[in-house]
């Protein structure tokens, strides 16, 4: 598979407090990876590494894919919803307008096309209906279906998911795994989450993060081995097969 970038012998943390060690991870063209921890395990922080938020104390960031590189112009991001200031005055069509603010020179306008494209992503998922109502006024689905939006108005390469089922909103929720499913057939997603069971059906690979970060390549078990052996393990997925088994960190 093709690489679109790599963190190789990543340490990282503040204030002299190492939160992240000897950390490798490659994202592949395509990929969808789930990045699962608890509270605490450095899971921000290597996002803010992947977005050009932070540096490392030690290793790189490699990006294969160039137009990755630099801002980050070709990555979209949807936040968790604690970081979402409800309370601003804003549309949630000017929120998926502000998708396009990485392309755009100081002081530039957006156009009739920009606002178009906002237009047909918010119709897509069911929002247009809501383009001028203010954030504070929106459901934690509606939400998310806004800053989903704004996301992908650039067109990404990479598409990021910070916890997004901390928008609290069933009746989208369930609809969310066959949408990244389609999109992940246009770019590499990365999904963080302290629970990623409700969309493992979708992922591809996982890294499990704590301090450092063990990287898991999923391979499903055939329906044969699950009816053939006493089958120990937690069903962590949808779908005919629901399971999927982990090797414990360290086995090679």
């Amino acid at each position: 598979m093709e690489k679109i970038f790599e963190l190789t012998s990543i340490d990282a943390g503040y204030n002299g407090k190492l939160l992240l060690q000897d950390v490798h991870l490659p994202v592949y063209k395509e990929d969808f990876l789930g990045i699962i921890g608890p509270n605490g395990s450095g899971k921000t922080t290597l996002l803010r590494i992947i977005l050009g938020l932070l540096e490392p104390l030690r290793g790189s960031v490699s990006f294969y894919d160039k137009s990755l590189q630099g801002s980050r112009k070709a990555i979209g991001y949807l936040p968790q919803f604690k970081a979402v200031d409800r309370e601003f005055p804003v549309t949630a069509g000017n929120v998926v307008l502000s998708g396009l603010m990485g392309q755009k020179k100081l002081a530039r306008h957006f156009t009739d096309s920009d606002h178009g494209k906002a237009h047909a992503l918010m119709d897509r998922f069911g929002i247009y209906h809501l383009r001028d109502r203010a954030v504070g006024d929106l459901s934690g689905g509606e939400l998310q279906r806004v800053f989903l939006c704004r996301a992908l108005i650039s067109s990404p390469r990479l598409l990021i998911l910070d916890e997004p089922d901390t928008f609290i909103d069933s009746s989208f929720s369930k609809n969310l795994n066959d949408i990244l499913v389609e999109l992940n057939r246009d770019m590499a997603i990365i999904l963080v989450s302290h629970d990623i069971g409700s969309i493992l059906s979708a992922v591809k690979n996982i890294a499990c993060i704590n301090g450092t970060l063990h990287y898991h390549s999923t391979d499903e078990i055939s329906r044969e081995i699950l009816e053939t052996h006493n089958c120990p393990v937690r069903l962590l997925g949808h779908g005919d097969i629901p399971h999927t088994v982990l090797k414990k960190h360290g086995e090679n």
